[in-house]
């Protein structure tokens, strides 16, 4: 008997690819990880604040804990030895769909600190390490968009690390983001580097617009209309930039040697405002090489109830009056965006120092249960 495809599967049919923002032990020791990847599932992505969550819930990390309370000092070199095993095992379920070569499925993503941002440099030596540290083929190391990120991003291409570029907001940030995606590759070839060695996604946070933007207009009083408006037509507009800068004889040549398309990726797509619908982000965005990243219960609610259709394209006009709109009703995008970013690498931030305070207060119980 023929089994249905779940509508996860189907998205395929649109050339989308659905990834879990979310990885814990439990997931991956209990089945579930296998089981979205029966669904459909094709990629892992992680960040600060969903490990944070993953190893303060439970006991799952508690028998490695101890032993590494007593054998590491430092609470960031802990979470990295908890993280390490998490990650590397996620690569591993992933594998068999990796597509080596074509940038789409099978990645598994794993956070710089949050708090080297704003350093060019030693966001390289942190990625460097990351991608040392894991030593799988599919691992994607997460950078920021920062300004001082996209340095970061060229650099680490050159150097034949993939990269999910994470906390994206603005379509001027995305731009100089895929120009140095670009710029990187060619780097690469001209050192004589594999260009199938590396790929790339640009991460464009949705929901989070919407939110910020929202806020905004609440305070301007006025402007109903517009409500919930922006961060969808971001996203289409952030869509035909990908297909501008992947495109033409420039990049044709880039991709006969090897080179991977830096995909979108639609991250942030939970609803946060309850009286939208759940799936809604989801749904407007579904066209040929992206990729949606959910929460599980919005893969839940996706596979539940989820309708397809070639969305991403559609109202493209509109999508571009929309921007207008704002402006003319007196929200600032860049400085929407910029706030969203500052925002975003403070939320990571904050979560990986309530991780390591987390650790540090395992260490503490376990003394005084010693003592």
């Amino acid at each position: 008997m023929r089994q249905t495809r779940t509508t996860v599967q189907r998205l395929r049919d649109h050339g989308q690819s659905v990834w879990v923002d979310y990885l814990s032990r439990s997931l991956l020791e209990e089945g579930g990880l296998a089981g979205l990847i029966r669904d459909g599932v094709r990629g892992v992505t992680s960040n600060p604040t969903i490990f944070q969550g993953a190893i303060a819930e439970g006991d799952a990390y508690d028998e490695q804990l101890r032993r590494l309370l007593l054998e590491i000092e430092q609470p960031k070199e802990v979470f990295l030895e908890l993280a390490r095993r998490d990650i590397r095992a996620a690569c591993d379920a992933l594998l068999p769909v990796w597509d080596h070569g074509a940038g789409m499925n099978g990645w598994v993503s794993l956070e710089v600190d949050p708090h080297l941002a704003y350093d060019s440099e030693a966001t390289i030596a942190e990625a460097t390490r990351l991608h040392a540290m894991i030593d799988r083929p599919n691992l994607y190391v997460k950078i920021p968009a920062t300004e001082p990120g996209v340095l970061a991003i060229e650099e680490t291409i050159a150097r034949e690390i993939p990269v999910n570029v994470t906390l994206l907001f603005s379509l001027a940030r995305h731009r100089a983001v895929g120009e140095a995606y670009l710029r990187g590759l060619r780097r690469l070839r001209e050192s004589g580097g594999d260009l199938r060695s590396v790929a790339s996604v640009a991460s464009f946070f949705v929901s989070r617009v919407d939110t910020e933007a929202d806020r905004r207009l609440e305070e301007l009083d006025g402007h109903d209309e517009l409500k919930s408006s922006l961060a969808i037509a971001n996203a289409k507009l952030a869509y035909q930039t990908y297909k501008e800068l992947f495109s033409g004889d420039a990049w044709s040549e880039l991709a006969r040697e090897g080179a991977s398309a830096q995909r979108c990726l639609w991250a942030s797509t939970s609803t946060k405002d309850p009286s939208l619908r759940d799936v809604r982000y989801v749904e407007a965005l579904i066209g040929p090489e992206t990729i949606e990243t959910m929460p599980r219960e919005t893969v839940a609610a996706f596979l539940d109830h989820g309708e397809i259709a070639a969305t991403l394209e559609q109202d493209l006009e509109d999508a571009r009056q929309t921007l207008e709109a704002f402006a003319q009703a007196g929200v600032d995008y860049v400085d929407l965006t910029d706030t969203l970013e500052r925002d975003g690498v403070k939320r990571f931030a904050d979560s990986f120092d309530a991780l390591f305070a987390d650790v540090e207060a395992k260490r503490e119980a376990m003394l005084t249960g010693r003592s």
